[in-house]
């Protein structure tokens, strides 16, 4: 468990745990040891996202309108985040030195939830950097995939049954992906399981950091506009689909289609509602157990509302269960090195 306090034993505890990571830490001179010793295995995703963003911007830059901008913000933000970490160690740290003290309540609730808003504006972004390295789109690869794989083009296919019940059904399963990490964010932060709720954001991030790195090298708008010219039926519906009207007149993003992010960041919900489900501390393996329960028809259906909606090919679906699955092991290996003690 490193300083920013994320693990399951008490405050004290984890402030006074040694830091362990990165390797080199105990050699940075200074501030630049502090903030080392401040970061967590989300912030070195993160970090590296942004890093990698930066140097795509830096070889790319004459097919960015606004280039320097984005470049000097991917700066602010990636010394924002360090910032916030160092704030929050010291804030901790003061804590576990006055005995009965509590951290600042809003630095320690805006460090471990600035992660969602995090997540928002890296996948708001992707409108203007979907095109940075390959100017145009590369949907007739997974056009061809998913035919070659039902013989019909699924969006395509599925209107037949579309019918304004359906559709809101389908729109309400697709708007479910939303509250997954926050349900399980909450459980797990009210009491505060705080190294299972960093392994879920940091999973989290790393599906979706993975996943925004494809959608700029591998550019793909999806079905809703490639195949636009052979859908024969309006998807109209009632209330949930005014409502994910309304969500998506504030900008949908056009492209970053492959992988699927709803697909991803809710497979790494389920995966972490079952693991840390299978809890036997305190009895409290029922209390969560049964987010996974109630998360999992929802989840099956929004896999199909994905591409029944048109948002998405057969191909981003299956490309975002491997994504998610490949994020939640990577941060369950990241955070094992900030476990004060081995999971059970």
């Amino acid at each position: 468990m490193n300083a920013c306090g994320r693990g399951d034993s008490p405050l004290e505890t984890e402030i006074a745990a040694p830091v362990q990571w990165p390797s080199n830490a105990a050699q940075a001179p200074g501030s630049w040891r502090v903030a080392f010793q401040s970061c967590g295995a989300f912030e070195w995703l993160t970090l590296a996202y942004l890093g990698f963003l930066s140097l795509l911007i830096l070889l790319f830059h004459r097919n960015l309108s606004g280039a320097p901008l984005f470049f000097l913000g991917h700066l602010a933000l990636a010394a924002g985040v360090v910032a916030l970490s160092v704030a929050a160690r010291k804030s901790l740290r003061s804590a576990a030195a006055n005995s009965g003290q509590a951290p600042h309540s809003l630095l320690f609730f805006l460090y471990h939830w600035y992660p969602l808003a995090l997540f928002l504006f890296f996948f708001k972004e992707l409108h203007y950097l979907v095109h940075l390295v390959v100017p145009g789109w590369l949907d007739s690869s997974l056009i061809r995939f998913d035919y070659a794989l039902f013989g019909v083009n699924p969006t395509v296919w599925l209107e037949q049954f579309a019918s304004p019940g359906l559709n809101d059904l389908m729109q309400f399963a697709y708007m479910t992906y939303y509250f997954y990490p926050v349900l399980l964010g909450i459980v797990l932060y009210r009491r505060r399981e705080l190294h299972a709720f960093w392994v879920m954001f940091t999973a989290t991030a790393a599906a979706y950091y993975i996943g925004y790195a494809v959608s700029i090298l591998f550019p793909i708008e999806g079905p809703y506009h490639t195949l636009a010219a052979l859908q024969q039926v309006e998807l109209n519906g009632g209330l949930f689909t005014a409502v994910i009207s309304w969500i998506e007149s504030f900008g949908r993003v056009h492209g970053a289609a492959f992988p699927s992010a709803h697909v991803s960041g809710s497979f790494v919900v389920m995966l972490g509602a079952w693991k840390y489900g299978s809890s036997r501390r305190g009895g409290l393996a029922t209390g969560r157990r049964w987010l996974f329960w109630l998360f999992l028809p929802f989840f099956l259906l929004m896999l199909v509302a994905t591409v029944y909606g048109r948002y998405h090919y057969v191909a981003d679906v299956l490309a975002g269960l491997v994504v998610g699955a490949v994020g939640f092991r990577l941060a369950v290996t990241l955070m094992a090195r900030e476990a004060v003690r081995e999971e059970p």
